[in-house]
This record gives structure tokens, sequence and C-alpha cells, in this order.
């Protein structure tokens, strides 16, 4: 039904993508991140804008019609109008998905001891809620529409693995360091694991025992659906909750949510939905729920 290959602009040719195709690859994901030269150079990018530009016309222009596009918000030093230039040139290869991610910064990475030291501002967190803001508005108008907090695209072209992993279905990966979940038969328990990252390892019998095994009991589980279900546009089913994994929301986390739909930012009924307002919001509105 959908098999996904990420491919970065400086590797793709004609001919590469008419070998995917003739193997069986049927959808694409390009990490373009951003047109902006001095935006690609500061996420330290090995593709150019031109060769982005070329990559999209070839994708556009070949036998995949299911492709989606990668691009990269709140960068420091990136303006509303750079962003917007860079969806309209997105918007011109009339892509069927768009995932649009807002620029994280870890303590522990380049990134993050820049910005500690005062050489790196990140942008204040209006200016990324105006991103989010441009992100949503101008896709929307495009048709193609938010699903998942990061993940927009036309009607039909949702991305079938995302969407099994974010209604915690099964799944199994294959390969070094692919991470696997699967429910135990009774319903009861899960297995979280990964396989062994190092290609050499992996090789030499490392495949045959699955990696930083993890069993998850109901409870576990519920806050893990709780979050995966809410970060989707569609919400989560309150009934699921107590049918699946035996748990109920507190009177606590209630009266949170309550207080989240009168400020717009929540839907409350036989669903909890987080508006677009909460959506731009959603982690931190998770991390309160579940530390009630």
């Amino acid at each position: 039904q959908e098999i996904t290959l990420e491919i970065n602009p400086d590797d793709v040719s004609r001919d590469y993508l008419a070998g995917l195709k003739s193997a069986g690859i049927n959808r694409a994901s390009m990490g373009v991140q951003s047109f902006n030269p001095d935006l690609l150079k500061f996420m330290n990018r090995a593709h150019t804008s031109e060769e982005a530009l070329q990559c999209l016309e070839m994708l556009r222009d070949s036998a995949f019609k299911v492709f989606t596009v990668d691009l990269i918000y709140g960068n420091p030093g990136q303006s509303l109008d750079i962003l917007q230039q860079d969806i309209e040139t997105i918007l011109q290869f009339n892509p069927p998905h768009v995932s649009a991610y807002s620029l994280t910064i870890e303590p522990q990475t380049r990134l993050g001891k820049q910005v500690k030291l005062g050489r790196l501002i990140p942008p204040k967190d209006d200016t990324v809620s105006d991103h989010f803001d441009l992100v949503v508005d101008k896709l929307g108008e495009a048709g193609i529409y938010q699903y998942e907090v990061s993940n927009y695209a036309r009607p039909g072209s949702e991305a079938v693995h995302n969407s099994n992993y974010w209604r915690h279905e099964n799944y199994l990966g294959l390969g070094p360091g692919a991470h696997s979940f699967w429910w135990n038969e009774d319903k009861r328990t899960a297995q979280r694991w990964s396989n062994e990252g190092n290609l050499k390892n992996y090789l030499n019998e490392g495949w045959r025992n699955p990696h930083e095994l993890e069993t998850l009991n109901l409870s576990d589980l519920a806050e893990e659906r709780l979050m995966l279900g809410l970060r989707t546009k569609k919400g989560l089913d309150v009934d699921s909750l107590k049918t699946n994994y035996q748990f109920s929301l507190s009177n606590q986390q209630k009266s949170y949510l309550e207080k989240l739909q009168k400020n717009g930012k929540a839907e409350l009924g036989q669903r909890i939905q987080l508006t677009t307002e909460g959506l731009k919001i959603a982690d931190s509105i998770l991390l309160d729920l579940i530390t009630i």
C-alpha cells in the first residue's frame, strides 16, 4: 500500500527516481527544509537551493504520483517573508503531502551549545507561533490540510505508516537501527524494541535479538495513546481509552481539558480534539495533561 523512501536533493537524478519506482518504492520523501541559501548553510544541508528546485522538478515529472516535501520553520533569522517564499516555492510543484517541523534545539547539540554560549539567539515563541500560523494558512489555502501537528496532506494522501503509528497499531522495523512496536496477544501489554544500530554488528548475528527491548503495560500504553492521539487533528475517542486501555481521565485532567476548551484550544465531546491553536502548543499541553 505504501513504501516510502527518504531521499536528499543532492542524491537525485531521473534515472535514480526511475530505478526506485521500478524497485517498488511508491512514495518519496524529499528533505528540502528550505530554499534559502543562508538557512541551508545554517542547517548544514549538503544541497543547494538550485539542486532542491531541480530535484522537485524531476520528482514532479517522474512516475511518483505520491510524494512529500519536508520544511523547517522557526529558524534563527528566518523571517515570515522567507518562510512564505519557501511555502510558495513548494506549492509550485503541487505536492500531495508536506511535513513542516519547528526547529528543535537540543541542549547537547552544536546549536544547543551555541545558544547556551550566547552565540545564537533562538526566535521568540511569538515568532514561531506566527510561522506555524503561516504554514497552516498557506497550505490550507492550497488544499493541503493539517492532519497532525507537523503533517499536511491533500485528502486521501495522508501517510499510511505514520497514521498507523499515531493510532497505536503494530509496526515492524527492519534493518539496523529500526524500531518496532507490537501488541501481545492478550492485548494488555505491548513491546517496543530497536535493532542493533551498528551495521557490522547487525550483520554479525546482531539481527537475531531485539535491542533495547521494553515491555509496556496498559497504564504506559494509555499515556502513549493519549499523547499520540491528541497530536492528530481527529483527536481521540474517549470510550476507546476505557475499552482498549482500561483508562479513564482523572477529575484533574477533565478540569484541565475544560479549561483548554474555554480558551479555544480544545474541543470536547465523544472525542477530545485540540484546535489549531491547541496543536500549536501540543507538546506543552500533553506534558501538562500527563503530569497532573
